[in-house]
């Protein structure tokens, strides 16, 4: 019987799907450890390079599921920093691409703020409704202002409406809006040109924007030239020189 996430991987593409549709993928203690392990098993998998998160059925994800009374998994409630999800913060430095297929609601909307790329069917709607059964948003809280400029992110967080995929695209929340029909393809395409890229180098690359955020300037640079130092020794630098020089695509191994 399908678990309450799906992972499967096509080449060097994985795709995690939150699998509730009966319940518009709302999570509860269940899903909540299966995505968990989804992440995981992503970020140890060598053969996947790029991952694609969507929904099964008709959203991406309600959000919280208010009628499950369990906590998470190690955690006393769904805020606790654990560094165990993507929203709290799990240090995967591989490309994330979001495919959001319909309502994108609280912990779902944190998670797409939380991904690299972010491609919105047009029946896509986003927020974070917490505030309006009397509970105050964290990690999105956190994540949003970051994301898509103070005022944009209090539009969000404090009103606690859903923003359709068009002004969700105007906050720079999305990257993309598509029609429905081809929101997978979309995502696919830009998975494979990711996979054009060394995957060592987009790592180093995505691990330096991200933690040189949280650096003065010349402690980042300096950061960052350790990671160049150790992205050039690997295979796959002399293999991008040699294709260079040969006029040839090259071949990536992730060494």
């Amino acid at each position: 019987m399908p678990g309450t996430v799906l992972y499967e991987r096509e080449g060097r593409v994985a795709t995690i799907t939150y699998n509730r549709p009966e319940a518009l993928n709302a999570i509860n203690g269940e899903l909540r450890a299966d995505l968990n392990a989804a992440w995981v098993t992503f970020r140890e998998d060598d053969e996947a390079w790029v991952a694609i998160v969507t929904g099964a059925g008709r959203a991406f994800s309600a959000g919280a599921d208010l009628r499950d009374s369990a906590r998470p998994v190690g955690t006393t409630h769904w805020e606790t920093p654990s560094m165990n999800s993507l929203e709290s913060g799990i240090e995967i430095w591989k490309p994330v691409i979001a495919a959001v297929n319909g309502y994108c609601l609280g912990f779902a909307c944190t998670l797409v703020a939380a991904c690299d790329f972010v491609i919105a069917s047009e029946r896509a709607e986003f927020g974070f409704p917490e505030v309006r059964i009397g509970v105050p948003t964290i990690q999105g809280a956190v994540r949003m202002p970051q994301k898509v400029g103070w005022q944009n992110a209090m539009e969000l967080l404090l009103i606690g409406e859903r923003v359709d995929a068009a002004r969700a695209k105007e906050m720079g929340l999305v990257g993309k809006v598509v029609p429905h029909e081809q929101l997978m393809d979309e995502a696919k395409s830009l998975a494979a040109r990711l996979c054009k890229s060394a995957p060592l180098a987009v790592r180093a690359t995505k691990e330096v924007a991200w933690r040189g955020q949280q650096m003065p300037f010349v402690e980042a640079i300096r950061f960052g030239e350790t990671m160049r130092r150790v992205a050039g020794a690997t295979d796959d630098a002399k293999e991008g020189m040699a294709a260079a020089r040969e006029k040839r695509a090259p071949v990536w191994k992730a060494q």
